[in-house]
């Protein structure tokens, strides 16, 4: 591999030859000659040099276009060389904010590994900025993300899911005959929540608003720092939540809980699939995401329980060639 070319990576991610140079171990002058030495084979200025820094110049931003496709083949070539010389077993490293890798992945990992058990998984749980980050970095191949994510023409986001926020409360509460209720009946009762800053809550305050109430007029009882603590504190009769439909999806969860949709202003975020534009995806890659993509099976999966599966509902070769 060509190592101007990551040096010219670098420089153009940091707009810094000091800092790149630091990041890659080797001296700010190699940097420079580095870049330098590129310019003068392509024929081209890549950078405007300041007090500042460095930024690309037009040439240079065509440059760095396919700069990235070069190294991302060759990345993807070299995995794909390492894991056969060294027979690995195939792996996807596999990113999920905090509702997906709860309340989903367990059983689309449980359903796919039935029927692909030669398949490991590496997955890590984080917030969508951190998942965005880790794939931007071919730190990861596939993340699955609550929401919305910013703009990048380096990532292909696509929609697999939505997920509605509902209230939740015991099935010996009043209200548990009930098939819907007003945001502002609400006000009154006694409701359990995530943390300040938590994205649940942050959609929650903004539906409130959204209908003309003041999140502040809300009875907040408890702050709790996960899911299944507001679930407890719910089911022991402590209060009411507004929460993820998916987290009281199963049947066991319908045998404790009632849930009741929001009449006046209903709420959908949509959970995304986030890869790398760049890369080819592998074989097992493209069966996961074609897993994903079909929402009757995603829907027959979240809908039972572990033990309800212990057969695939479909054949494999279908959810490969999909």
């Amino acid at each position: 591999m060509d190592e101007r070319l990551l040096v010219f990576q670098e420089v153009a991610k940091t707009s810094n030859i000091s800092l790149s140079a630091k990041k890659l171990h080797i001296s700010q002058p190699t940097v420079t000659i580095q870049i330098k030495s590129l310019e003068k084979e392509y024929g081209a200025k890549f950078f405007n040099r300041s007090n500042k820094g460095v930024s690309l110049t037009k040439e240079g931003k065509i440059f760095y276009g396919y700069v990235q496709s070069v190294l991302d083949i060759l990345t993807s070539a070299k995995e794909e060389i390492e894991a056969l010389s060294k027979n690995q077993k195939k792996e996807i490293y596999l990113g999920a904010t905090l509702t997906i890798g709860e309340y989903i992945l367990p059983h689309l990992i449980a359903f796919l590994y039935r029927i692909h058990p030669e398949v490991e998984f590496k997955v890590k749980i984080a917030n969508t900025e951190s998942i965005s980050q880790d794939i931007l970095e071919k730190k990861m191949h596939i993340g699955l993300i609550e929401g919305p994510v910013a703009k990048n023409k380096s990532l292909n986001v696509e929609s697999f899911w939505e997920d509605e926020l509902v209230v939740v409360l015991p099935n010996f509460h009043p209200w548990a005959s009930r098939k819907t209720i007003r945001l502002e009946e609400l006000l009154n009762e006694r409701i359990l929540t995530r943390e300040e800053g938590s994205g649940t809550r942050k959609v929650m305050e903004i539906m409130l608003k959204q209908s003309g109430l003041d999140p502040a007029r809300l009875n907040i009882a408890m702050e709790l720092g996960s899911t299944q603590a507001i679930k407890h504190a719910v089911a022991a009769g402590l209060g009411i939540t507004i929460i993820s439909s998916l987290t009281v999806s199963k049947e066991s969860d319908r045998k404790i809980f009632k849930t009741l949709k929001i009449e006046d202003s209903p709420v959908y975020r949509p959970l995304n699939i986030l890869t790398d534009a760049h890369i080819k995806k592998t074989k097992e890659e493209n069966i996961l995401i074609n897993l994903l993509t079909n929402r009757d099976l995603i829907g027959r999966i979240l809908s039972k329980d572990d033990y309800e599966l212990e057969k695939p509902v479909i054949k494999p070769q279908l959810i490969a060639s999909k």
